[in-house]
């Protein structure tokens, strides 16, 4: 499961969003040479979506889109236990919407780099609020902070979550129109916010949506986290050999 988009039948990663110099590289070939078994190769968010729909969240569940919120914004679609695909190479950037005409992407927006900028301008504006007391001394992601601040009823924070909510539901609400699935799964780091992130996502999401497709699919948060990519890899690779 390699973070980017990936040309799965040539095995070569097509874009690295994260590392320079891995763009076309054959990475399928590579691993083929040093581990000597079958490898098979799909985008990161595919993967999670698969593992999610056939063992976390989405079990049992006709379609299932995934959506992982980390240091960027992936997503998945699963129908059926299979993964959907598009055109080559890669589907569902979900993350690369634009949310205006300008630009600017839901992963500028809300991806937990994103979250992390908005942070550090709230502890700069406000260096003696609860987030900036969280943090101070801390060297760590400053996104971690955020569901505690949310519990000391901080209204930045609150003010934080409320524009990520609203944002991540103005784009969900294409992804429905669209592929109108049955599920929407949250993972990655930001899913840790839990409750207060599903329930305001969830809320927000009908307004965007066109009546006939109100309230919309239901919104869970992942079951697998940290092993939805590896075990949608296992069953990559079952349902490959």
């Amino acid at each position: 499961g390699f973070g980017g988009p990936v040309n799965r039948l040539t095995g070569c990663i097509e874009t690295s969003f994260h590392i320079e110099g891995w763009s076309g590289f054959a990475i399928r070939d590579w691993l083929v040479t040093i581990i000597n078994v079958p490898v098979f190769i799909e985008n990161d968010a595919n993967v999670a979506a698969l593992g999610e729909a056939t063992h976390g969240a989405g079990k049992g569940v006709e379609s299932v889109l995934y959506v992982t919120l980390g240091s960027g914004v992936g997503s998945g679609l699963v129908v059926n236990g299979n993964i959907y695909h598009g055109a080559l190479p890669g589907e569902l950037e979900i993350g690369h919407l634009q949310m205006d005409r300008n630009g600017t992407t839901l992963q500028d927006r809300c991806s937990g780099w994103a979250v992390d900028e908005k942070i550090r301008v709230a502890i700069a504006g406000i260096p003696g609020g609860v987030l900036a007391q969280l943090a101070r001394g801390k060297n760590t992601s400053e996104a971690v902070f955020l569901s505690e601040a949310l519990q000391a009823a901080d209204p930045i924070a609150h003010e934080i979550l409320e524009q990520a909510t609203d944002d991540l539901a103005w784009a969900f609400s294409h992804a429905v129109h669209l592929l109108h699935p049955h599920l929407l799964v949250i993972g990655g780091g930001l899913s840790s916010l839990g409750a207060p992130l599903q329930k305001g996502i969830a809320e927000k999401l009908p307004g965007y949506l066109m009546k006939a497709f109100a309230p919309g699919p239901s919104i869970q948060l992942t079951q697998l986290k940290e092993n939805a990519v590896p075990v949608g890899c296992l069953v990559l690779c079952a349902q490959n050999i």
